[in-house]
């Protein structure tokens, strides 16, 4: 039989934790319907005539390439138009005659970094220059990609995140890894760099040519096989179920309880004797203590949720306190 005891606030622990899962899929699998990894070509068409329609990209949805190359620059570039580091910050000076010299403005968005290191990044801006972007749905990378798991590879071609944001070839960044959006843009064939002290790659005096264009094509129309982890929060709560030395000493389960007995009159015949409602002699010594099998954890319903099974019978202890310790995970 069940016996009840409330909780209180220091009974119940939740503690959060971070899991990962591996996923590698290869060619036609990113059009599976259990996968759908989209890519896109975006390219900075000069046109002032945009066609709804026209010049279209993806697998999986269509979008206007050069929509795509528009919403990639703004949301992750911004702040790097005018410098891979950065764009200028605005040292405008105020003249006595009202004039002013110099530049007033300083782009100030928010580009999703990955990290609060020093950031550099890289877009193309020149005529008809193009970028790659790989997008995983949500319910595959979880609330993130996990840092330093996604490898990309075509061919002889491997690329790797280093765990920052930037997407290497070998030493060479090609690109950057949004982790929080499962996004990964390609947009260069290889910068020449370095990795300094604080583990960011920093740019050297590469200049930029058409390879670049090739380069980035070739990781959207060439079969893929990519690799990655997601990273998912699971919650952890922790039920600790006290007994005192003075709780649940005696049982409530009714074959310890004296029952009616069947008496014979030596005649053949018998009558019923009736129990007296007492405990058996078996269970009456100063030595009997009840065993515990089953943690049952109710709401406030008195409705049962979550059986928890011990595994093997507990003692309850007459000198000092007994806790049982219940984990499950949502």
């Amino acid at each position: 039989m069940s016996i009840f005891k409330p909780f209180i606030t220091s009974d119940v622990i939740v503690s959060p934790f971070k899991v990962n899962k591996s996923f590698t899929f290869t060619g036609n699998e990113f059009t599976d319907s259990n996968v759908q990894i989209d890519r896109f070509f975006g390219k900075n068409t000069t046109s002032s005539l945009w066609i709804s329609g026209s010049d279209n990209t993806g697998y999986i949805t269509s979008q206007s390439s050069q929509l795509v190359y528009r919403s990639i620059k703004e949301l992750y570039y911004s702040n790097y138009i005018g410098g891979d580091n950065g764009a200028p910050a605005a040292s405008a000076s105020f003249n006595n005659d009202g004039t002013i010299t110099g530049s007033v403005y300083t782009p100030n968005y928010y580009n999703y970094l990955s990290n609060t290191l020093p950031p550099s990044r890289y877009f193309p801006t020149g005529s008809n220059e193009a970028v790659t972007v790989i997008s995983i749905p949500s319910n595959l990378f979880g609330e993130y990609l996990k840092p330093g798991s996604v490898n990309i590879s075509t061919g002889s071609i491997v690329l790797q995140d280093d765990g920052l944001g930037n997407l290497l070839n070998g030493v060479l960044k090609v690109g950057d890894v949004i982790y929080e959006h499962g996004i990964v843009i390609i947009t260069n064939s290889g910068i020449t760099g370095l990795i300094n002290g604080y583990g960011y790659v920093q740019y050297g005096s590469t200049v930029y040519g058409g390879g670049d264009y090739n380069f980035v094509n070739n990781f959207y129309s060439s079969s893929l096989t990519y690799s990655f982890e997601s990273t998912v929060t699971i919650y952890e709560t922790q039920y600790k179920c006290t007994i005192r030395e003075n709780e649940f000493n005696s049982s409530n389960n009714p074959s310890l309880i004296s029952s009616p007995t069947s008496i014979g009159n030596g005649s053949g015949s018998s009558f019923t004797q009736p129990g007296n409602g007492k405990l058996n002699d078996n269970v009456t010594g100063s030595y009997f203590s009840p065993y515990i099998t089953t943690v049952g954890l109710y709401n406030n319903n008195k409705e049962l949720i979550a059986v928890a099974k011990l595994a093997q019978p507990l003692p309850v202890s007459s000198v000092t306190d007994t806790s049982i310790l219940i984990n499950f995970d949502f």
